[in-house]
Parts: structure tokens; C-alpha cells; sequence
């Protein structure tokens, strides 16, 4: 079963960043659902120095058919110059869970 719905992971620096930036793209109709995560503990590489921070993650529910004006979107209002957005595709789900993404996300006339 193919199931043109995506599960994309975006990382905030901030409770307060991750809130606006998960209204913004359910107000828009980009995203059905965006869960946020407790803070998580991330390490990784920047300018060639190690770091460490705490971030919350996004874990935003949309469709292929969204992506490129979400990613977009996030890039409008993230606040890092690099932010983290990976998307997955999404192989199974409850049908029913599946049907009510696409219509929260419907474009409106």
C-alpha cells in the first residue's frame, strides 16, 4: 500500500520557537497535526566545533502534495540559519487517521 503522506522531523531551539512555528503551519493548513516533543538533547557539528543543545522536536504530519510550501514555510519563520527538515515517507497508517491528514490539509478557495 502506497500512502502519499509524510512524516517530517524539525527541530526548534526553544519551546516558544517550535509553538509559533507549529501554529503557523497548521493555521496555514500545511500540516493536519504537529507534535511537540519534550527537550531533546542534540549533538552535532556547526562551523566545524562541537555542540551540544537542547532543542524540541517537531514531528509535523502532512502530505508530498504540501511539502515544498512547508518547508517554505518553515524556512520563513525558523530561526536558525540551517534548520533541520527531514521528511519520511509515511508507508502504512490507520486509513481513517491517513483520510483525516488530507483533510485538515485541503487547500481552501
Amino acid at each position: 500500500m502506497s500512502v502519499d503522506k509524510l512524516l517530517i522531523y524539525c527541530t526548534c531551539p526553544d519551546r516558544a520557537s517550535a509553538d509559533r512555528i507549529a501554529g503557523h503551519l497548521v493555521t496555514k493548513r500545511l500540516a493536519a497535526c504537529v507534535s511537540i516533543t519534550a527537550p531533546v538533547t542534540s549533538i552535532y557539528t556547526w562551523q566545524d566545533k562541537l555542540e551540544t543543545a537542547e532543542e524540541h522536536l517537531l514531528l509535523i504530519k502532512t502530505s508530498q502534495s504540501r511539502y515544498a510550501e512547508l518547508e517554505q514555510a518553515i524556512l520563513s519563520v525558523h530561526p536558525y540559519e540551517l534548520p533541520e527538515i527531514i521528511a519520511v515517507p509515511i508507508e502504512r497508517g490507520l486509513p481513517s487517521y491517513l483520510h483525516w491528514i488530507d483533510e485538515c490539509i485541503e487547500q481552501q478557495d
